[in-house]
């Protein structure tokens, strides 16, 4: 129960629970870090645990204005392995099950169909939709299962992947360490993870909103 309620604190506040999760356990933080990540991209029954606010508040926290709580040479390599390790796990586990997928018409909130269609737009725009996906809360939790239980090649896969998780993490982490200075920032950390959300799904709201009022165009997962 207390986990769940940190993880609860975690989603509401990541700075607040990140900040007093270091005061109480120290270099544990970085295992905790590690976990989140790689469930959050590796167990696709895990796509609402924080990705973009809680590798943006990694960062508030590790720059100079803060204290330095956390050293970001450190934690960016180890979130980066935390979400390649993470997309593998998923990537694996989904072509292991795709006979099993596929024979049926939906398993938990997957469709055969979401499959389906996540082959074609693959097929389409290729390994860059792997890239992309990684920007996107729960695509990215989604995508690297679907592809395993589609057709895309490991080879494919693996390099578009890496360049996603490095981008991913790389560029939000040091958005927060940056930022970390900003006054308005620290004062307003809630806003400023409400707009990273925001903007994160837009690509998802979008893609809802074409397949409603376009549903002859084949450009989308949902």
């Amino acid at each position: 129960m207390e986990f769940i309620h940190f993880i609860l604190n975690l989603l509401k506040d990541p700075l607040a629970a990140l900040t007093q999760f270091i005061n109480d356990n120290g270099t544990l933080t970085y295992g905790l870090l590690f976990l989140i990540i790689f469930a959050e991209t590796g167990l696709v029954v895990m796509p609402l645990l924080p990705g973009d606010s809680l590798l943006f508040a990694v960062g508030v926290l590790a720059a100079p204005a803060t204290g330095g709580k956390i050293d970001i040479t450190f934690v960016i390599p180890l979130l980066i392995c935390a979400a390649l390790i993470g997309d593998n796990v998923n990537y694996f586990i989904g072509k292991y099950f795709s006979d099993f997928i596929k024979s049926k018409d939906k398993i938990l909130f997957l469709k055969r169909e979401h499959i389906t269609k996540t082959e074609e737009f693959y097929e389409k725009n290729g390994g860059q939709t792997v890239i992309m996906a990684r920007f996107i809360p729960i695509v990215r939790t989604v995508a690297p299962f679907v592809a395993g239980a589609g057709s895309m090649k490991y080879p494919k896969y693996i390099a578009f992947c890496i360049i996603g998780a490095i981008l991913w993490v790389t560029g939000i982490t040091l958005l927060g360490y940056f930022l970390g200075n900003n006054e308005w920032v620290k004062t307003n950390f809630e806003k400023v993870v409400l707009g990273i959300v925001l903007v994160s799904i837009l690509p998802m709201i979008i893609g809802v909103m074409k397949a409603k009022f376009f549903p002859n165009n084949n450009n989308n997962i949902a």
